[in-house]
């Protein structure tokens, strides 16, 4: 039997997924990675940090699986979009990493939507541009700490830093530089004038070369396969963005099907032969498979906000339940099964992270009564962040027909409560896949394309994805959740004026 290993660095784990060429997963070790705040709206990590844990989780995965390691065929990546991984001539890290979750750079998205910056660069890229992706970051180091680009050799996504690692080869890929404004979406290519209109010129030379998802990238080193216990030698593939990698392992490989990954992120999306130039859609990037895009409409506002609320307002039950040895969720599930959607109007806007609407926007909580409890407030996060989820979903829909079924990976896939709610609010069937790591999953089948495993991503889904569930929309709630949606998008118009009264330092 052949095995393949996906590593998945999102926004907050590390994890490497072993994989054998059936798509079944053997095995997998997840490790949290340490998020550095030196100030409101900046989030970075430890590179040197993320790369230690990054071989503590393959070093875990490999020996939880049992298989002869010789049978591994190869290795691929997936992780977070956006943010930026520097490093220097030595190969040592310029800067800690920065996360998509960052925002230290939002002042830069409001000149350059002033000063038509925006809708030149739409033109080139087909996408807004984002305080999280690199051109906003870089053109906030040029200007508040230039000495960092100076001594930076190669530009990286937390992929390409992790693969060069392990190969010792500094390569871009297309998925995640594509989605970063870095990238000429009808040339394919990077563009001089592009970067100009960024201020951004002198990055040329750090940019490293563009390479496909499922290309050869390097080998693993000898170093790196006595540190971990990797086969040296075997081929390692360039991965993907994770919401490529999440979309690739729930199938998504025509243009009939839709995606959300309700993670860190609220990513909802699909493919087309062709981007959507209309202005409607925040994103357009070229997709794993080579020919299509990935047209998305994503914002950091979905599960993430609960794990943020269970770890400060409910560390006593979390204990309780560790305790039993049983999980925390098994409670917030059973608290918003309790409470019916009509039984409580609490909004809560999931924005702790950043926000779709306003780049001020903060989390926030309307409609508290000292009659209302934690299960109300849980209630209120669980649809607050569906409500996110179904905004991006209207803009897609606007520019093609509604799908039969939208495939749902993510925290929120692994709570059937949830996903209820998010097919009452849709008012279309939820399909989830089984419970395995899908951005790790991707990530092997770029692997297993590399290693000539697979003749093409349509052969690997058809090998290796099932969907295992399928939660039908009740119509009798229809009307519920479209009031309640309409409350939501009030609430969020009303406070519109009054965020600039919290604006980051």
């Amino acid at each position: 039997m052949n095995y393949l290993m996906g590593i998945d660095n999102g926004g907050t784990f590390s994890k490497a997924a072993i994989f054998d060429e059936d798509g079944h997963q053997i095995s997998v070790a997840s490790f949290p990675t340490v998020t550095i705040t030196p100030k409101s709206g900046y989030t970075e990590r430890d590179m040197e940090e993320l790369w230690e844990v990054n071989q503590k989780a393959i070093k875990e995965a490999i020996e939880k699986s049992g298989i002869d390691v010789s049978d591994l065929r190869g290795i691929s990546f997936s992780g977070h979009g956006k943010g930026l991984y520097l490093v220097d001539e030595e190969g040592k890290p310029a800067y800690n990493g920065i996360l998509s979750t960052d925002a230290r750079a939002w002042k830069y998205i409001e000149e350059w939507k002033k000063d038509g910056t925006k809708d030149k660069v739409y033109q080139k890229t087909f996408q807004e541009i984002l305080a999280c992706q690199p051109v906003a970051i870089l053109a906030w180091l040029r200007d508040h700490e230039p000495e960092v680009l100076e001594k930076t050799k190669y530009i990286f996504s937390v992929n390409s830093y992790v693969r060069y690692k392990i190969t010792g080869e500094a390569y871009a890929e297309y998925t995640d530089f594509s989605g970063a404004n870095l990238v000429n979406l009808t040339t394919k290519e990077y563009d001089r004038e592009l970067l100009s209109y960024f201020g951004l010129e002198m990055i040329w030379d750090k940019l490293p070369p563009l390479r496909y998802s499922a290309d050869v990238c390097g080998k693993v080193t000898e170093e790196v396969a006595k540190a971990t216990g990797l086969p040296a030698g075997i081929p390692v593939a360039a991965g993907m963005f994770d919401v490529d990698a999440c979309g690739i392992a729930s199938g998504l490989v025509s243009e009939e099907e839709m995606c959300m990954v309700a993670g860190t992120w609220s990513i909802n999306e699909y493919i087309s032969r062709k981007p959507i130039v209309n202005g409607n859609i925040s994103l357009n990037s070229m997709f794993c498979i080579p020919g299509y895009y990935l047209v998305e409409e994503s914002s950091p506002t979905s599960a993430g906000n609960l794990e943020w609320f269970i770890r400060n307002l409910m560390s006593y039950e979390k204990a309780e339940m560790a305790e039993q040895g049983k999980s925390v969720y098994e409670i917030v599930n059973g608290w918003v099964e309790e409470i019916g959607p009509k039984d409580s109007q609490v909004v809560f806007l999931p924005f702790l992270n950043g926000s779709n609407e306003n780049a001020l926007a903060k989390g926030t909580f309307v409609g508290l009564t000292a009659y209302h409890g934690k299960k109300h407030m849980v209630r209120a996060v669980y649809e607050g962040i569906v409500f996110s989820h179904l905004t991006h979903v209207k803009k897609l829909l606007a520019n093609r027909q509604a799908p039969k079924s939208i495939r749902l990976s993510g925290g929120a896939a692994n709570s059937r409560v949830w996903v209820q709610i998010f097919a009452d609010a849709l008012q279309i069937p939820v399909d989830t896949i089984g419970d395995k790591e899908l951005g790790a999953q991707g990530a092997a089948i770029a692997a297993g394309i590399a290693a000539g495993i697979y003749a093409n991503y349509e052969e690997a889904v058809k090998r290796t994805v099932q969907i295992t569930d399928t939660v039908y929309p009740r119509e009798e709630y229809r009307e519920i959740y479209e009031k309640k949606y309409r409350t939501y998008r009030k609430v969020i118009e009303g406070l519109n004026g009054a965020w600039d009264c919290f604006e980051n330092e």
